[in-house]
């Protein structure tokens, strides 16, 4: 993203964290909101590693969060979670159920695999979970091998060995009125991302001279793979759970413009969508689904924008 380019960051009620492993091999990024914000989440990958999104369906009593994290680390990097958690509490956060004095803060989340090929311990996720929400705040979100992207790839179905970096994006715009909206996507796909404007490849598995070989029918037959790509779009206007379902079904559209294949067995794709209502609502009469379908196109192509600056800014030469 060009600098200065608003991040999700810009959208009120929402704060951004990111904390990284010593050797930057993994990490964890969580979007913490002011007050539970409705949330929703759409999976539409094979191979998702997820926590309590179950109590997101629309028919669910709790739709509400506290935060949504992404973490590297497959079922490992979940535990986040419990730091998460503890930085709320610690803050003042959380609320009663059931007339239970004790807080309750509920969150969701998903996990990239980014397991190392290495032999050895993993990454302890519970404190970097909370050193990413002790981090949270609304300065602009960092890119590139940040976060949850710092151990993340494009493009393994040559082998990991030929892949390019992945990395943690974001992007927003205004809506007018003083509303906003914006997105957040950690890239770890096994097929490649390709620009839709300019009709090039950006990343994907390295061939002779460096050169981006595209996947093909046949490349997934050969090379064991796993990726993922997560993404959360939040607004501060007053949604309804409903919309943010459709709106989020209409961003996928933006991901699967840009990443081929998408959505495959091997790959934990997870969309979540959620609304602060910071922002004073608009009153204007207009058909049922109008607003859904508004916030879903803009946030297909935040999110194409958010993925592509992520990965070029993790495989941007380091300074």
């Amino acid at each position: 993203m060009p600098r200065g380019a608003p991040t999700l960051t810009v959208v009120r009620g929402v704060r951004v964290g990111q904390a990284e492993t010593p050797e930057g091999e993994s990490g964890v990024t969580v979007a913490l909101f002011d007050e539970p914000a409705p949330t929703i989440v759409d999976v539409r990958g094979g191979a998702s590693a997820t926590y309590d999104i179950a109590s997101l369906s629309l028919d669910a009593t709790f739709g509400r969060r506290w935060a949504v994290f992404f973490s590297g680390g497959s079922l490992f990097g979940l535990d986040a979670a419990r730091g998460i958690r503890t930085r709320i509490l610690e803050t003042g956060g959380g609320h009663s159920a059931f007339d239970n004095p004790n807080a309750v803060v509920p969150i969701s989340g998903a996990a990239l695999f980014d397991l190392p090929r290495r032999i050895g311990p993993l990454p302890d996720y519970l404190p970097l979970g909370y050193e990413a929400a002790r981090r949270a705040d609304r300065s602009p979100v960092a890119e590139g091998r940040r976060g949850a992207g710092a151990g993340a790839t494009v493009g393994k179905y040559r082998g990991r060995a030929r892949a390019m970096r992945g990395g943690i994006g974001s992007a927003a715009t205004r809506l007018g009125g003083g509303a906003s909206i914006g997105v957040l996507v950690a890239a770890n796909p096994a097929g490649a991302i390709r620009d839709p404007a300019a009709g090039a490849w950006v990343a994907g598995a390295r061939g002779p001279g460096d050169r981006i070989v595209p996947p093909g029918p046949q490349s997934y037959r050969t090379a064991r793979i796993s990726g993922t790509t997560l993404a959360l779009l939040v607004t501060d206007l007053p949604v309804d759970r409903p919309t943010l379902a459709r709106a989020a079904a209409i961003a996928h559209a933006g991901l699967a413009g840009a990443i081929w294949p998408f959505q495959s067995s091997v790959d934990g794709d997870v969309l979540f969508a959620a609304s602060t209502g910071a922002a004073t609502p608009t009153h204007r009469k207009e058909r049922p689904g109008v607003l859904a379908d508004r916030l879903g196109t803009i946030a297909a192509d935040l999110i194409v924008r958010a993925l592509l600056s992520g990965v070029r800014a993790a495989n941007a030469p380091r300074r």
